[in-house]
C-alpha cells in the first residue's frame, strides 16, 4: 500500500510539475462550458443534462492525450527500465498511476461545479440527475483511463497511444448505441448493450444508480488495468 501511495503522489505532483495539467483543465473546462451554455440558453430549460450528455464525447479526446504519456513517456525517455527494477511489484506500479490520473480527472470534473450552481440560479432542477450525472461522469471518466493506460503501455510514441486510445474508448461507447444495435442480430443486441458504455451512463445519469452500471463500470476499470499488468509483463519477459 505505501509503494501504491508514494507512486500516486509522485504521478499527481508530476501533473503540476508541467504546463500540460493547467492547459488540459482550462481547455476542458472552457470546452465544456462553452459547449453547455450554448445549448443552455437556447432549450431555455434548468436542466444539466445536457452537460453530461456532451462529456462522453469530450472524454474521449481528453482522456487519451492525459494517458498517452503514462508509459509511452517512460519508455521514450529510458526511465521504463529504471522504474521497473525498483523493488515495486507491476500492480503497485500500474494502480499508483491509474490512481493519480483518476484524482487528476476527478478534481477537473469537479470544478465544473459552477455550472450546476448557475443553473440553481436560474431554475429549480432535480438534484437526482446531478448527483447521477456527476458519479456516473466520473466512473466512465475511470474506465476511459483505464483503456487509455493500456493503448499507452502498447507503444513508446504518444501520438500513436493516444489513437489507440481514442479508437479503442470510441468503439467501446458506440457498441451500446441505438444505431449500431438497429444494424446487427437481434441475437446479440443485448450482449452490446450491455457492453457498451455509453449505456450505462444513460441510466446513471437519470439519476438512477443501479449496481449493475456500477458493476460495469468496475469491471472495465479492473479488466483494462489486468490487460495493462500483463502487457508491462510481456515486455520484462521479452
Amino acid at each position: 500500500m505505501n509503494d501504491i501511495v508514494a507512486i500516486t503522489k509522485r504521478e499527481f505532483r508530476a501533473y503540476f510539475d508541467s504546463p500540460i495539467a493547467y492547459v488540459f483543465m482550462t481547455v476542458f473546462l472552457v470546452l465544456t462550458g462553452w459547449l453547455f451554455y450554448k445549448g443552455f440558453f437556447i432549450s431555455d430549460t434548468a436542466s444539466i443534462r445536457m452537460f453530461f450528455s456532451l462529456l462522453p464525447w469530450v472524454f474521449l479526446f481528453f482522456i487519451p492525450a492525459v494517458t498517452m504519456r503514462l508509459w509511452s513517456e517512460e519508455k521514450k525517455l529510458g526511465t521504463m527500465e529504471l522504474l521497473m527494477t525498483l523493488p515495486l511489484r507491476d500492480i503497485d506500479v500500474v494502480i499508483g498511476k491509474f490512481t493519480a490520473a483518476f484524482l487528476f480527472l476527478t478534481s477537473t470534473v469537479i470544478l465544473t461545479f459552477p455550472l450546476v450552481i448557475s443553473v440553481n440560479k436560474l431554475g429549480n432542477p432535480d438534484p437526482g440527475p446531478i448527483i447521477g450525472g456527476y458519479i456516473g461522469a466520473i466512473l466512465m471518466g475511470g474506465a476511459y483511463l483505464a483503456i487509455g493506460m493500456f493503448a499507452s503501455s502498447l507503444t513508446e510514441n504518444q501520438i500513436t497511444s493516444f489513437i489507440l486510445g481514442v479508437v479503442m474508448c470510441f468503439i467501446l461507447f458506440i457498441i451500446g448505441e441505438i444505431f449500431v444495435l438497429m444494424a446487427v442480430p437481434y441475437s446479440i443486441v443485448p450482449l452490446l448493450k450491455f457492453l457498451g458504455l455509453g449505456s450505462h451512463f444513460e441510466s446513471i445519469g437519470r439519476g438512477v444508480l443501479d449496481s449493475r452500471d456500477l458493476l460495469y463500470y468496475l469491471s472495465v476499470i479492473v479488466f483494462f488495468l489486468f490487460l495493462n499488468i500483463r502487457s508491462l509483463e510481456s515486455r520484462q519477459w521479452k
